[in-house]
């Protein structure tokens, strides 16, 4: 036994896949409590009949084709327009082009080189400096991930339901959760934003209401889609899955047909990238699950709940705890894997000590969002010095302001429930 688990370890750190890492643990274990290989079969089976799940795959399809496309412009170009008169207004108009373009597109690196590219060199034109620019698009590479109809908003409420929390861990009651907490994370930044340029020689651009509703024309078939999708699911005419369905049609006719910008050649070449994507999440969501079974059938969540309870007897302890451990995890791993893995042994842990579920996933991704510009090996730190060409250690000062900034919301969203739990509880 002791030889297996050395093996497993030395596959992990050899690289292997995932995937294949967590299912030769869950081989392993089912193996030395003597159950039958048959229940992995079975949990790779009743994955795929979670209906929910379909959402999965349609709402990052449409997310591919909108960073395919020249939507990332309009939306600067849009934001810009209402916003850029403002002190520090193309800062602003950063952070909530960044945070709607991630809600779609997930926190892939998508939103840095699409939306990056374009704000960085706007950014410097306009006279704020360059550390505070490349700070900027790097940590706005992740804003938006509480923001429906987010990816891993989604992840984090099938693993839930699969793991019995069906009733309390709803994906409509996660899309309302996220908003003040988004939205608190944007005013913050844009609060330092101003702070941090209030005697740098800024230019503003003057609101003019010709060039507004030029912009208004130009992205008028994106500006519906939000309400289309959260409308849709919070007046009872869709369902999550089929908001997601009716979100890639209205996707492909906006950019194949309306705008004309993807070639009807290329949407089998976007496709089969956003499934090779969400077939790598699936794969490890299916053998991850089987493993939670065989954790929960070793009790392994309830004695480590007891091993953390007589050491940590404060809830509030345990929170602080346990945002310096998914700081960690974020800063290594990636989103997807980090709720596949760590789901199943803190969900249960954290109702222990009295936390609803619907904020401990708020606080989960609030706490990956930060975790993505963590240094020393956070992804967007890569992302951003590989398209802005500049050193790393460069990206880590640039991006620690915006990290302090985020760590205080963050605190606020984890000690003040009410901001999460306010339209839902």
């Amino acid at each position: 036994m002791i030889f297996a688990v050395g093996a497993l370890v030395l596959l992990a750190f050899l690289g292997a896949p995932l995937f294949v890492v967590i299912l030769a643990a869950s081989i392993l274990g089912f193996t030395s409590s003597e159950v039958d290989l048959s229940v992995i079969a079975i949990e790779l089976y009743r994955i795929t009949d979670t209906p929910i799940l379909l959402a999965l795959p349609l709402f990052t399809f449409a997310g591919y084709l909108l960073a395919e496309g020249k939507t990332s412009e309009r939306l600067v170009g849009l934001s810009q327009a209402f916003l850029g008169w403002m002190p520090s207004g193309l800062a602003i108009v950063s952070f909530f082009t960044c945070a709607f373009f991630t809600a779609f597109t997930g926190a892939s690196g998508v939103t840095i080189v699409a939306v990056g590219a374009l704000l960085y060199p706007a950014l410097k034109q306009e006279g704020y400096s360059d550390k505070f620019s490349l700070g900027l698009v790097t940590t706005s590479g992740s804003l938006g991930l509480l923001i429906p109809p987010s990816l891993p908003l989604i992840l984090f409420a099938i693993i839930a339901q699969q793991m019995g929390f069906g009733e309390e861990v709803s994906i409509k009651d996660l899309f309302v959760a996220g908003l003040i907490p988004a939205a608190l994370m944007i005013l913050l930044l844009s609060l330092y934003s101003l702070w941090e340029n209030k005697d740098a020689p800024i230019s503003k651009q003057p609101f003019s209401w010709p060039h507004a509703l030029a912009t208004i024309k130009q992205a008028r078939w994106e500006i519906p889609l939000p309400i289309f999708v959260l409308g849709g699911i919070y007046s009872g005419f869709f369902a999550i899955s089929d908001a997601a369905a009716a979100t890639v049609i209205y996707v492909i006719i906006m950019e194949l047909f309306l705008y004309k910008e993807i070639p009807f050649h290329r949407l089998a070449h976007i496709m089969r990238d956003s499934m090779m994507m969400v077939g790598g999440i699936l794969l490890i969501l299916a053998v991850s699950l089987a493993f939670t079974n065989y954790l929960v059938d070793a009790e392994v969540p309830t004695k480590l709940f007891h091993l953390i309870q007589a050491t940590i007897e404060s809830k509030i302890a345990f929170l602080l705890l346990l945002n310096i451990i998914l700081l960690a995890l974020g800063a290594i791993l990636d989103i997807f894997s980090a709720l596949i893995i760590m789901i199943p042994l803190i969900l249960p842990v954290a109702v222990g000590y009295g936390i609803d579920p619907i904020h401990l996933g708020i606080i989960f991704l609030a706490n990956m969002q930060i975790g993505y510009f963590t240094p020393p090996v956070g992804m967007n730190l890569f992302i951003a010095s590989y398209r802005f060409n500049k050193p790393i250690l460069e990206l880590y000062r640039a991006t620690i302001p915006f990290m302090f900034v985020l760590l205080i919301a963050l605190l606020l969203i984890t000690f003040i429930p009410s901001l999460t739990l306010f339209f839902i509880r």
